[in-house]
């Protein structure tokens, strides 16, 4: 089975656990919560009921003006400032749902601007992401170059910290504010702040809801779009960095095999040995089928990272590889005399390198006993 389809087959499957693991631990939590609550609600029903003498009928009238009144107890939702916070929370698929369009024609607007807005945003967060994460991988190489270090490449790793500690410390600057501005603890804050971030969106907290805000606090207004755009931006540029390296993963596969098979086409079938006597001596057309991470085969050789060879792989391979595996065959029978050509005995020098760099532990080098030597050195 190809890896392809056995990553696909095996994120599956953890979905699925992660959601039945989920559901599991939510059930534990919140069942009992919720029975409590519809109880004491139950029981403030029958209050009410008996306190003013309301019938079934006048009750649930009173109900549903106290629920028709719930968006606009912020005052009025669509003015200028509450219509392009309500478009944010369209086309980045936030969805609160504390204010939605009433009429058919907004309604219809709303499903045609987000056909458009959603996938035209999702893009320009993640070229943004992609912009951020090169000036930062940039600035951080300079910052280790003036320190003076012996190796300032920036590594996954470090991306992958500072993202993190970007969003950390976004989420706690959200929060802060949010708490002073809302009058909420910091723990409900952080708690929309993250639900906001990752476009969640429950609505069991708005923010700019209290007070007219929307009218009467035009500096907290501005605030609140810059932080939610700007924080969907980090957010953008980390998923960008860990996620999006994984959604690719199966295309750089297919991409990678389609390079083997052309490779293998273009040097045709005539070199290829498929006898079970002459395996071990197939030449490195076979190794060059498994190999997935390329290392030095001779001490003069550059050593390459699998990073810098993943897209550079079909470079590796001479265009002759028939005069290569001749040369091979002769070194099983009679070791010395193709490594004899060179004066330091380094393949490097021989006019016709077999290959200049294979992986290190792989089965099929075992078969070369002229070259194991040599490849213990590296």
């Amino acid at each position: 089975m190809k890896r392809q389809n056995v990553r696909t087959l095996a994120l599956i499957i953890c979905t699925f656990t992660y959601l039945l693991v989920g559901a599991a631990v939510f059930d534990v939590l919140e069942s009992e919560e919720e029975t409590t609550e519809k109880k004491k609600l139950e029981d403030k029903r029958k209050e009410l009921r008996s306190k003013y003498n309301l019938t079934e009928e006048n009750y649930k009238e009173l109900e549903w003006v106290v629920i028709k009144l719930k968006p606009h107890k912020a005052g009025v939702q669509w003015t200028f400032a509450g219509s392009f916070y309500f478009a944010i929370t369209v086309i980045t698929t936030i969805g609160y749902g504390h204010a939605a369009p009433s009429t058919d024609g907004g309604k219809v607007f709303c499903m045609f601007y987000a056909l458009l807005g959603i996938p035209l945003t999702l893009v320009m967060f993640q070229s943004l992401g992609e912009r951020i994460n090169t000036f930062v991988r940039y600035l951080l190489y300079r910052i280790k170059k003036c320190l003076g270090m012996r190796r300032p490449d920036v590594s996954m790793a470090n991306m992958v910290i500072i993202g993190f500690f970007s969003c950390l410390s976004t989420l706690c600057i959200g929060a802060a504010a949010f708490s002073y501005y809302e009058q909420w603890s910091f723990f409900h804050a952080y708690y929309y702040c993250f639900i906001t971030l990752t476009t969640i969106g429950f609505g069991d907290y708005v923010a700019l809801q209290k007070d007219a805000a929307l009218q009467n606090k035009p500096q907290y207004v501005a605030f609140s779009f810059v932080y939610i755009l700007m924080g969907l931006t980090v957010i953008g540029a980390f998923l960008n960095l860990v996620v999006l390296r994984f959604m690719t993963m199966n295309a750089e596969d297919e991409k990678r095999d389609a390079e083997h098979r052309a490779l293998l086409n273009r040097n045709g079938p005539s070199s290829i040995h498929t006898t079970d006597t002459s395996s071990s001596t197939g030449g490195f057309r076979n190794v060059y089928a498994e190999v997935l991470h390329f290392q030095s085969m001779c001490s003069c050789l550059w050593y390459k990272s699998r990073e810098k060879l993943q897209y550079s792989i079909p470079m590796i391979i001479p265009r002759d590889l028939s005069t290569s595996d001749t040369c091979v065959e002769q070194n099983h029978h009679s070791p010395g005399r193709c490594m004899g050509s060179s004066s330091n005995g380094c393949m490097c020098n021989t006019q016709h390198s077999a290959i200049s760099s294979v992986s290190t532990g792989l089965h099929s080098l075992s078969a070369f006993r002229g070259l194991m030597k040599r490849r213990s050195s590296v």
